[in-house]
């Protein structure tokens, strides 16, 4: 009787092994050489092993395991002077900036053909060449801000928005100076244009309003033209205070200047448009005055931010605290939780906080 390696050679593999009912792959396993992984020590040990069946083959520990066959050549394949006939053309001062498209399709209009399209592509990628070829500008890699607030005035954030005018595609600029860890506005303005002079006179207004020393302050800003104009690097150079900038289309190195501005943006009293820039003045000064001494913000334990700039944020606590024991022992059916406890103060505010791989 024939077996199936036999009767392949006559009808193929395919019907052969249809006919006799056994796997192709089981064909195939039989057919690889099998090389143990340490034969010195299987032929000391006077060992010997059938791998007639294809599968691994284990004695005294050890493992043989089939052997990688050299994959064939095809006939219809570019020779070793060929291939690199074609890397040079594709090296040429004359197509070095050209995709291998373009290559390709000059090639046929003057009449030469060397390889086909995809043998480009395969030639470049073994030289790992599959890329932008053209000498292009490549962007920085710009580092993520990390910056770590654990006092009022350790770090500011500020930043520009556009309130809209009275008519279409006109603007106010309304500027905005906050202390991240209290979440207070240190300073504001409302002007007519975006300027790297006015934001200036705001930092260094602020800065005396705050009493800020040399080296006790960071200030963060994105990269708009005013963030990162020479008139406030120097001001800030001279005023011992260390700059810091977003990364490039990155909203999130941002966040608290942000969350300002869509907390007041989204106030029901917010306007459509402002009238003025007396009107814009006006809103931003009673909107402030809110924010700062009757918002009980929920990052800061629901703190007004103006409790935790002025160091009041423990005694409020405090107080609140024996409110809620008062009504515990009042009703303390209610509280299925045990006595309540108010929300502990926060002792930092970050700026991207280092991933626990880092801090390891």
């Amino acid at each position: 009787m024939l077996t199936a390696e036999e009767l392949s050679h006559t009808v193929g593999t395919r019907r052969a092994c249809r006919s006799l009912g056994v796997s192709r792959a089981s064909l195939y396993r039989r057919r690889c050489q099998w090389q143990p992984l340490a034969a010195s020590v299987l032929t000391t040990a006077g060992a010997s092993a059938e791998a007639d069946s294809g599968s691994l083959v284990s004695l005294n520990g050890f493992v043989s395991v089939p052997a990688v066959a050299e994959r064939a050549v095809s006939s219809r394949a570019l020779s070793p002077d060929e291939r690199e006939a074609v890397l040079a053309l594709l090296h040429s001062e004359r197509f070095l900036d050209q995709s291998p498209a373009e290559v390709y399709a000059t090639l046929l209009d003057e009449g030469t053909y060397l390889c086909s399209l995809r043998t480009m592509y395969r030639l470049l990628a073994s030289r790992k060449e599959v890329r932008e070829r053209r000498n292009q500008l490549r962007h920085p890699n710009y580092t993520k801000p990390e910056l770590l607030a654990t006092r009022p005035n350790e770090v500011w954030s500020w930043d520009i928005t556009k309130l809209l005018g009275p008519a279409k595609w006109s603007y106010y600029y309304l500027y905005v100076i906050l202390d991240i860890f209290s979440r207070y506005v240190v300073g504001w303005m409302v002007a007519q244009r975006e300027s790297a002079t006015l934001a200036e006179r705001l930092i260094r207004s602020t800065c005396g309003k705050q009493d800020v020393q040399p080296g006790e302050l960071t200030v963060h800003a994105d990269r708009g033209s005013s963030m990162k104009s020479k008139p406030v690097a120097l001001l800030l150079a001279d005023l011992g205070i260390a700059k810091s900038h977003s990364r490039p289309h990155v909203s999130n190195d941002n966040p608290y200047s942000e969350s300002q501005f869509k907390t007041m943006k989204y106030q029901p009293q917010f306007p459509d448009r402002f009238g003025s820039v007396e009107h814009g003045r006006a809103f931003c000064q009673g909107f402030f005055r809110w924010y700062n001494g009757e918002h009980h913000h929920s990052g800061i334990a629901y703190l007004t931010p103006q409790m935790v700039h002025y160091g009041r944020a423990s005694e409020v606590v405090r107080y609140r605290q024996l409110v809620l024991e008062q009504a515990y022992q009042a009703h303390p059916e209610r509280f299925v939780n045990g006595q309540p406890s108010h929300p502990a103060i926060p002792q930092a505010a970050w700026i991207n906080p280092p991933s626990d791989k880092a801090l390891h």
